[in-house]
């Protein structure tokens, strides 16, 4: 039981120091209702959505074993696009984005609104918009 506590103790240890880290260079977000998930940094911005009443695409031969479709990201590259992963962006320590406000790293902005999240590499306006109903990618 003592060897399990040290385990336990230890890994909270790592884990905030992690978090300390990226926090520097991440930071995660939440639409107030809870449902949308997100994580913006300089490199890039994702969102993850909870309930959607929009069909989830088939996932790719290359992401079978990963979920694909319940999130969808923008990179400094390309438009946007699904994501393929096997973890989320849906973080308890993310602060509450409310309607109406914004957030930027660098060449990406996020917006949250009542309808939904808007996130957009300003410096070739690709990116995606993502709410229960509806997700575009442009």
């Amino acid at each position: 039981m003592k060897r399990l506590a040290t385990a336990l103790i230890v890994a909270a240890a790592a884990l905030a120091v992690t978090a300390s880290t990226a926090s520097a260079k991440f930071e995660f977000f939440e639409t107030p209702s809870g449902n949308i998930g997100c994580v913006i940094s300089g490199k890039g911005a994702r969102c993850d959505i909870q309930n959607h009443s929009w069909p989830t695409p088939a996932p790719p031969p290359s992401c079978m074993d990963l979920d694909y479709g319940n999130g969808v990201e923008v990179a400094k590259k390309g438009r946007g696009r699904y994501v393929c992963a096997g973890d989320t962006v849906f973080s308890p320590s993310a602060r509450v984005l409310g309607y109406g406000d914004r957030i930027s790293k660098k060449r990406f902005r996020c917006a949250s609104k009542t309808k939904g999240v808007r996130c957009v590499n300003r410096r070739n306006g690709h990116g995606f918009f993502i709410s229960s109903g509806d997700v575009r990618l442009f």
